[in-house]
């Protein structure tokens, strides 16, 4: 049986086909001989739509792309549209996080998010470079909210880079950022909250930052 069953991908065929309006790249960032489920997932993820391409890249021998994406761990995920929006997901994006992935390649696809016009024009006053980092766990219900907000202001300000970083793939860190409990955010290193908030709110916290 593949990463993703023959139903989810006849599924995933409507949603593209409907929703993605230009071609999307997910560059996959590893090491030759690790991250198999990933990539596998990935190359999966591309047939369900003709808009949609993988490249793989190896951690080691393609400093280039690791520099030009600024990718500083593995396993990572750039998902790429027109231009490099700065949406990323460290670590499998699986469980509840799956959705992130689908709903991003769309909002990507079409340079634009679903926010209200208030929040863009607040998003858009921003002229500091901002570091958004969500720490997540593929079963935790509440994280993808937070996910997508996070990706949502890095579609529609440049200056924003949200991550989206598997707590339990990436110990090291979660020991750094105490993340006790998920969803937590911590942008620019200096402010962090945990739990799902409202777009007012979160953007409270980015402005403070």
């Amino acid at each position: 049986m593949g990463a993703i069953s023959e139903k989810d991908k006849k599924h995933l065929q409507k949603i593209f086909e409907k929703n993605v309006q230009t071609g999307v790249k997910i560059l996959v960032f590893t090491q030759e001989d690790r991250h198999r489920e990933i990539k596998e997932l990935m190359q999966e993820l591309a047939t369900t739509s003709n808009k949609i391409e993988v490249e793989l890249y190896d951690f080691t021998r393609d400093s280039e792309k690791i520099k030009q994406y600024n990718i500083d761990k593995i396993p990572a995920i750039a998902i790429i549209g027109k231009e490099d929006y700065g949406v990323r997901f460290y670590g499998i994006p699986s469980g509840y996080e799956f959705s992130s992935l689908v709903e991003d390649i769309i909002d990507v696809s079409r340079g634009t998010t679903d926010l209200p016009e208030k929040i863009r024009n607040q998003l858009g006053s921003i002229n500091k470079p901002i570091h958004i980092q969500v720490f997540v766990t593929p079963t935790c219900p509440y994280c993808p909210k937070v996910v997508r907000l996070a990706h949502k202001f890095a579609i529609e300000n440049d200056l924003i880079i949200s991550d989206m970083i598997e707590a339990t793939e990436f110990p090291n860190l979660a020991l750094k950022y105490r993340v006790m409990s998920v969803p937590k955010t911590v942008i620019n290193e200096k402010i962090e909250f945990v739990g799902a908030l409202s777009e007012e709110d979160f953007l409270e916290y980015i402005l403070a930052a």
